[in-house]
């Protein structure tokens, strides 16, 4: 018998919505699996892809998680300097069964302090910067290390909830809600990842410099609030919460 499992993701401003609804669905699929979207208010929240999701609890109300996810997306770079958010995923990581991301949503729990001496991984485009906040980075589509699962870019969220799945219910239960999604990948093209032989090497090259030039200080001012002691650490307020 399937035993009931409380899935809580991170909704966020600015997220990139299929890092948060790829494995949502994907969680959604097991018999007795809830799903819950946590932020501060229960206002619809702005993704990257220019429409907005309802929250379904805030952070107040938020039950205890069994599994926790934080999906990535420029806005999570926005959430290294909010107290609120980082003090929430403490809390729920410390009694979660597995503490998981998506994409650079593991920058996030890099920067509550989760990450520290464990492999990760995350977008190709800021993989190296994972190290900053003490992390191993790993070249992986999922990684586990303990109880901290990490996934890949944006579409590796998929593979990724397929793991966890696997973990918490068993392979069985993980290939039944696969064949129900139909999830046979074959894409047209052999680009997704710079070491396929059709990825654009001047294009890497540029979203690299780009993508460190954008995130980096905040990654940086997260690492050295991190060598401080947890309550010590002043953020200097909450950001605006629009994207």
């Amino acid at each position: 018998m399937i035993q009931p499992v409380r899935f809580l993701a991170l909704l966020f401003p600015n997220v990139t919505q299929l890092d948060l609804t790829g494995p949502a669905q994907i969680f959604s699929g097991v018999p007795g699996a809830t799903v819950d979207l946590a932020w501060k208010t229960l206002d619809p929240v702005p993704t990257d892809a220019g429409f907005s999701i309802v929250p379904t609890v805030n952070f107040v109300d938020a039950p205890q998680a069994d599994v926790l996810m934080i999906p990535g997306g420029q806005g999570a770079f926005d959430l290294l300097d909010d107290a609120d958010v980082l003090d929430f995923i403490r809390r729920q990581a410390a009694e979660a069964r597995f503490v998981t991301s998506v994409c650079t949503g593991a920058f996030v729990l890099g920067g509550a302090g989760l990450l520290a001496g464990r492999r990760a991984t995350t977008h190709w485009n800021s993989h190296a910067m994972l190290e900053l906040l003490g992390a191993i980075p790993e070249e992986a589509r999922v990684v586990r290390d303990g109880e901290i699962i990490t996934g890949g870019g944006v579409t590796a969220g998929l593979d990724f909830a397929l793991t966890v799945i696997a973990e918490v219910y068993g392979p069985e239960t993980a290939r039944a809600v696969q064949l129900g999604y139909e999830y046979n990948p074959r894409p047209p093209f052999d680009a997704g990842h710079p070491t396929r032989p059709e990825a654009d090497p001047a294009q890497v090259d540029r979203t690299l410099r780009a993508r460190r030039e954008q995130r980096e200080p905040a990654v940086l001012r997260a690492t050295a609030r991190l060598e401080k002691p947890i309550g010590s650490q002043a953020l200097g307020g909450t950001p605006p919460t629009g994207p």
